[in-house]
């Protein structure tokens, strides 16, 4: 049975739904200029659930910003668990030595 089988017609919540469907948490730090102060920078922090690599979320956020906004971007930061993660553990089932 395929994982969107197995998701439409659940109770889940959407986060779990786009976990089993491939997304993952991402986070972009976005630095941009203060309109009335263009030498500052100010720090926004977004964070959704997106596709590796291509971040079509964070694209439209960032079409979104810079359309809407008076706000010039400066810079984007983007973490993502498949770009940045803790190491897995592995449970070991037995000890085998060799002599």
């Amino acid at each position: 049975m395929a994982a969107i089988d197995l998701v439409a017609g659940s109770k889940a919540s959407e986060d779990f739904r786009k976990q089993v469907l491939g997304y993952g948490l991402t986070t972009a730090q976005i630095l941009y200029r203060m309109p009335d102060h263009p030498a500052l920078l100010q720090s926004y922090l977004w964070q959704s659930y997106d596709v590796f690599p291509k971040f079509p979320a964070l694209n439209d956020f960032l079409d979104f910003w810079q359309r809407s906004l008076d706000g010039p971007l400066f810079s984007v930061t983007v973490a993502h668990s498949k770009l940045i993660k803790p190491a897995e553990i592995r449970a070991v089932d037995g000890v085998f030595r060799l002599h």
